[in-house]
């Protein structure tokens, strides 16, 4: 893809604001996590090597030599910035399982479960990721100037898929889903969706007890394909009338159309992006301003999604407390709707065990609340429900 000849002057301009936007994301985090007692910023070493420290660069260069230009290059690239990103997470990963996890007596899952898991997400993420990813790249080098909207409406067209594909294809890829078989409770759910107006393809139990004692229930898939799944866990912690409560809760989510306008607001929001993207992959300073040289005889596209991937994230953590607070006012609506639907005995019962059984504080701090938490707090929760 072509790009204007660099701008020294608007390169360092770049490189100084990702070095002041990740440095102030790094404090504020710092600050943060000491009001809330815990440490939130591991990774900033990795995006700093990636990206100033000219780790990416490094990669493209050596791809770039033993492959030449082209799309076999561009999607290598991809291939082993993904690969090199996961084995850097492992041993976080394998930490937080195994140690963590296993402390509070939360992690259910085998050596042989996880490696298993492991091998599969790899595989599928392989099998979907790159026929997207060089789908993408083709249309940057061959749709022209406006390739972003193309590759948008791509994003859009892929995302939606997966929803109808993934509850049907991959979930059971991973988990067991038999059909909710306890007569009582599914008569209970059954006549609360009527009330609702909500239908679903099935009401199916999920044994999640194979990797975690964490409890949960949520609706997947879209249109026909909607489903209502219960984690094992989840049906063996609470009583009939809990269940149900926390069903409402879910419920009131699809009555107040939250997940559709969540939907939007992501498609606009990578629309802005993509469209950003376009503009950023023709500018020089884009790529040298973040520790990279563009190649001057073969595309960048690669390069330059990786780029946009790395940066977006440091500049974006300044939105947190926005998204965070939309989120809580969707938790709100949704018990306010479990409420009137249900029993707030039953949901406030719910609730306190599921935050006791996840180890969750009741007494967070109320900044800390405000910039991340996208539930609120159980205090509050139950405060809003003894006022309804």
């Amino acid at each position: 893809m072509a790009y204007t000849a660099p701008r020294m002057s608007v390169s360092l301009i770049l490189t100084y604001a990702f070095a002041a936007a990740l440095a102030a994301g790094l404090l504020l985090k710092f600050w943060l996590a000491s009001r809330q007692i815990r440490h939130v910023a591991q990774h900033r070493d990795a995006l700093l090597g990636w990206t100033l420290l000219g780790g990416l660069d490094l990669l493209n260069r050596g791809l770039s030599d033993l492959l030449g230009g082209g799309m076999w290059q561009q999607l290598a690239l991809l291939a082993c910035f993904s690969l090199i990103g996961a084995l850097l997470e492992l041993p976080f990963s394998l930490w937080q399982t195994f140690r963590l996890e296993e402390r509070f007596g939360f992690n259910k899952m085998t050596w042989r479960l996880w490696v298993a898991d492991a091998l599969k997400g790899a595989l599928v993420g392989a099998l979907i990721g790159l026929p997207l990813a060089a789908l993408i790249l083709w249309l940057m080098g061959a749709a022209g100037a406006r390739w972003w909207l193309w590759a948008w409406l791509v994003w859009v067209g892929f995302n939606l898929t997966l929803m109808l594909v993934y509850p049907t294809f991959i979930a059971p890829l991973f988990n067991k889903f038999q059909p909710l078989d306890d007569a009582t409770l599914k008569n209970r759910v059954t006549a609360l969706m009527k009330r609702c107006g909500f239908a679903a393809k099935g009401l199916f139990v999920m044994d999640g007890s194979r990797r975690s004692a964490h409890a949960n229930a949520y609706f997947t898939g879209f249109g026909a394909s909607k489903r209502v799944v219960f984690y094992d866990t989840l049906l063996r912690q609470l009583n009939a009338g809990e269940v149900e409560a926390v069903l409402a809760h879910e419920l009131g989510h699809f009555k107040h159309r939250h997940v559709l306008k969540r939907m939007v607001a992501m498609f606009a929001m990578s629309l802005a992006g993509f469209a950003l993207l376009g503009w950023l992959s023709s500018q020089a300073w884009f790529y040298t301003g973040l520790g990279v040289q563009p190649n001057m005889a073969a595309p960048n596209d690669a390069l330059a999604l990786l780029l946009f991937m790395l940066a977006v994230p440091v500049f974006a953590v300044f939105l947190s407390p926005l998204a965070a607070m939309l989120s809580r006012k969707h938790e709100f609506e949704a018990d306010a709707y479990a409420v009137a639907q249900t029993s707030s005995t039953d949901l406030s019962n719910a609730l306190l065990k599921l935050y006791q059984d996840n180890a969750s504080t009741l007494t967070p701090d109320p900044v800390f609340v405000k910039f991340y938490y996208s539930h609120p707090p159980a205090s509050e929760r139950l405060a809003r429900m003894a006022i309804a």
